[in-house]
């Protein structure tokens, strides 16, 4: 973990820090801050991020009015994470329970390729209790890495290992579970999408292709494109802001939004606050991850915030983000995307 601060107000020309405190209801947090202002939360419960703000202070993760941030229950909103299954594609609780569990800071964490650029970040890890063992017959070490880049960028960076020691491999299913903060659910567009085949939920996990040239929200949404390019755009009208998310190491990418009728019956969800978030999940669910003992999986997103107009970015996984943002038609390019 980077050096610890016990500042609570970062100057702009305050030097990178993370801090360790507790959130309202005494749940245990880390604090990141970087020296231009951005800033990330990630509790110890779940291992999940719960804030990103960029250098004025606007939040751009979703987190529910009615969030519980009390266990057992799943933080509602942030960035939770879905191990050793997502959803119901499988025969334990829905999305796992990495996300119901209390995660360790990890003091030393395996060594990660050199970026001397990025010197906020925090390290956790999850094993399993006896508990989990009896639901999940598996022995795992899940290391999280989540760091704020300079530019703001929030990259989260997860190693699962195998470890074991009877022999026996695992497979498992995994998502980030990204909430997105956005203004107006119904002047929304993704980009990135189209083409593709998906599963839709609704439908009993029917395969379907997607005939739109970018996605748009009018109804509830809960559908997992499969071998998704790397790159995909998140663009919002009203506040001219686009989202793009890379990710490496997860060839789906999951689509939700609740809607009106379902977040009625949702306890730890406000009624209307569908119209204010988009999940967009880099995921790997079509095809599980095998591990033998020993052998350890990546994944990997990193997400960016650009202001933006309304326009089509051609979405190029192959360019990498300029030293400044172009102008393409007035817009700024959503090929905008870290390097990091």
């Amino acid at each position: 973990m980077a050096t610890a601060s016990s500042s609570s107000i970062l100057p702009t020309s305050h030097p990178p820090s993370v801090e360790r405190t507790k959130g309202p209801t005494g749940l245990e947090k880390l604090v990141l801050r970087e020296s231009r202002g951005w800033s990330a939360e990630v509790h110890l419960y779940g291992g999940q991020v719960t804030s990103w703000k960029n250098d004025h202070g606007e939040e751009l993760l979703f987190v529910s009015s009615k969030a519980i941030f009390k266990p057992p229950k799943a933080i509602r909103g942030g960035i939770p994470i879905c191990f050793p299954q997502f959803g119901t594609h499988g025969n334990l609780e829905k999305h796992g329970f990495a996300r119901n569990r209390f995660w360790a800071i990890d003091d030393n964490p395996p060594p990660f390729p050199v970026n001397t650029a990025i010197k906020t970040f925090a390290d956790l890890i999850l094993k399993p209790s006896e508990e989990d063992l009896k639901i999940w017959p598996h022995s795992f070490e899940f290391r999280l890495r989540v760091a704020l880049a300079p530019r703001g960028d929030l990259i989260l960076t997860s190693r699962i290992r195998n470890t074991n020691i009877d022999g026996r491999p695992f497979s498992f299913t995994f998502a980030y579970h990204t909430y997105f903060s956005v203004s107006d659910i119904s002047e929304v567009r993704v980009e990135g999408l189209e083409t593709l085949d998906y599963l839709d939920n609704l439908h009993a996990k029917e395969r379907f292709t997607e005939q739109g040239d970018a996605i748009v929200f009018e109804a509830e949404i809960d559908k997992i494109y499969l071998d998704v390019p790397p790159k995909v755009a998140i663009i919002g009208h009203e506040k001219k802001r686009t989202y793009v998310l890379r990710k490496d190491g997860l060839p789906d990418t999951v689509l939700w939004n609740p809607w009106d009728k379902r977040s009625k019956i949702m306890q730890d969800f406000g009624d209307e606050e569908y119209k204010h978030m988009l999940c967009v999940e880099p995921a790997t669910v079509e095809k599980p991850i095998t591990l033998k003992p020993g052998e350890e999986w990546k994944g990997k997103m990193e997400l960016t915030a650009v202001p933006s107009s309304y326009c089509s970015g051609q979405l190029d996984p192959d360019k990498e983000r300029p030293a400044s943002l172009t102008l393409l038609g007035g817009c700024p390019s959503v090929e905008a995307v870290s390097t990091y």
